[in-house]
Parts: C-alpha cells; sequence; structure tokens
C-alpha cells in the first residue's frame, strides 16, 4: 500500500504550489470556501489527513481541469486513506504512527542509533523499560499498553513474506550507556540476535565504541533512510530530534544522510562478528546479574 503520509507530503506541496502560482493568500482560500486559515496552512504542510471536500473545492476554486484534475483527486484519495496504525489514534505516539506508515510501503530501511535500539527490534520488556525511563522525565503522551500493541504489530509487518529489507548501524553506546536494568539489556540482545538468525533481510551492524568513522562528521542525531516500492516516491531520510522528527525529501539533504550511512557502515564490524558481538555481552550481562 503506498504511504499516506508521502502522499500527504506531495498533496501538500502541489497544493501550495497552485495557490501562490495564482497569487491568493491563504485567507482569501479560507474565505471563498468556508474552512478555517488554520485548516488550510495545516493541510499545505501536510499536517492533518485532507478531507477530499476541501481539496475538491480547492480544485474547482482555482478551476483545475483533466488531467491536472485527475491526478491531484487520486492524490488526496490516497493521502486521505487509513492504515492500521490509524485505529491506535494518538495512543501510540506520532512518531511510532509515522514510522508505521513508512515502513508499511517501504523496499529497504536503513538506519542509525547511539541513543535506543531501533523500535521496530525492540523486545516487549525492552519498550517497558523505556516507558519507564520515559516517565522519569515528565508526564508520557501515549497509552503505554497501546503502544507496547502497536509494536508488536509493526514488527509483524516487517516479517510479513513482502516486508522490506532492513539493516541497522548499532552503536555500542546504546548498550553500555542506556540505563536500562543489566538483565533487560542482555535479554534485549538476545532477542536481536535471534531475529537477525532467524530471518536473511534483517541485519545489525554493530558499531564499536573504539571504531574510527573516516572521511567527514558524526552523525549528531539517529536517522532513517527509506527507498520506497512505489513507483515515484523518491528516497527520504528521517532525523530524529529530543521533540520531533524531520522528514527530509530534498534530494541533496537525503545524500548527506545516505553518504553518512555508507561511513558508519564502513566502520561496523561484519554481520556474523556483530552478531557474535551481540551474544558475547548479553552473557556478560547476565553474568553480571
Amino acid at each position: 500500500m503506498p504511504s499516506a503520509y508521502l502522499r500527504r507530503r506531495r498533496l501538500a506541496a502541489e497544493l501550495r504550489k497552485i495557490r501562490e502560482e495564482r497569487g491568493w493568500s491563504v485567507e482569501a482560500v479560507a474565505e471563498k470556501i468556508f474552512i478555517s486559515e488554520s485548516k488550510i496552512t495545516r493541510l499545505e504542510n501536510a499536517q492533518l489527513r485532507p478531507d477530499l471536500g476541501d481539496v475538491m473545492n480547492i480544485l474547482d476554486l482555482f478551476e483545475i481541469e483533466g488531467n491536472q484534475y485527475d491526478r491531484l483527486a487520486k492524490l488526496a484519495r490516497t493521502a486521505a486513506q487509513k492504515g492500521w496504525w490509524d485505529r491506535y489514534g494518538m495512543a501510540m505516539g506520532p512518531r511510532q504512527k509515522i514510522a508505521a506508515d513508512l515502513e508499511s510501503s517501504a523496499a529497504t530501511i536503513r538506519s542509525y542509533h547511539h541513543t535506543a535500539m531501533p523500535g521496530v527490534l525492540q523486545s516487549q520488556e525492552f519498550l517497558a523499560a523505556l516507558i519507564e525511563l520515559d516517565r522519569r522525565q515528565g508526564p508520557i503522551n501515549y497509552d503505554p499498553q497501546r503502544m507496547a500493541e502497536a509494536l508488536g504489530y509493526r514488527q509483524r509487518e516487517l516479517l510479513r513474506s513482502d516486508g522490506p529489507t532492513y539493516e541497522t548501524v548499532l552503536d555500542e553506546y546504546v548498550i553500555r550507556r542506556l540505563d536500562v536494568p543489566l538483565e533487560i539489556m542482555a535479554a534485549q540482545l538476545r532477542h536481536m540476535a535471534e531475529l537477525v538468525s532467524a530471518e536473511e533481510r534483517i541485519s545489525v551492524r554493530v558499531l564499536p565504541y573504539d571504531a574510527r568513522v573516516e572521511g567527514g562528521f558524526l552523525p549528531k542525531s539517529p536517522f532513517f533512510l527509506y527507498t520506497f516500492m512505489e513507483p515515484g516516491d523518491p528516497p527520504m531520510a528521517l532525523v530524529e530530534t529530543i521533540t520531533t522528527d524531520l522528514v527530509l525529501t530534498q534530494r541533496r539533504e537525503v545524500k548527506k544522510y545516505d553518504d553518512m550511512y555508507a561511513r558508519l557502515r564502513k566502520a561496523t564490524l561484519p554481520p556474523k562478528s556483530s552478531l557474535a558481538f551481540l551474544n558475547r555481552v548479553a552473557k556478560r550481562l547476565g553474568e553480571q546479574t
């Protein structure tokens, strides 16, 4: 299924371009089609699922016809589609919803993590420990139980027969510094090792803390790189920050992260050595507890 999120972004850009080319303000459009200015602004920034009636009214207002009308109408319909994640509302958190949307139509996923384990490879026990860490920082804006259910669904989707290829670079700092109980970290490492061993499409490459990453600066944040099955969907990067995720689709920006991933990957342990590392550290952590 095409990514509704990507379709919303594409539709938003097209509608904003049409309005600006016609020389109309947001206020003028809102007045003409009887909706709020804020709704148009959010529509043009891909911050809401489009209302098909509103989109049709905008196309009629600007006298869009023929093939362009058909193309934008089809784009609006796919942008408005709901996925399994929508049944959770905001209970699973906005970040996990975007991740689930992008994973559903991805052909390949690559990621780099130095602050947490990749979400889709987390065990339920490890997720519970992360939620407890989150509580220590203040009130949470999601339902922990629903979050856990959604994570399980994401994992099943990743492992479906036509699921994407997934590779992650895991910085050793996560294992050494994340404040979760040692027995839970050990179990998480075993969980990942078992998952990777059972599924050829999934691989974890460990970046040792003493590895030198040649050729440029180090990444400042965790990030993901996606390619998609649908023709016309460009590669994209998603960069995690403390408060939100940044979605990048400009070719030049995505290439910077693509090049950075290649440099990081070159410094990692090979897949078999990474798997042995995970099992070895899990055993040591288990002995410490």
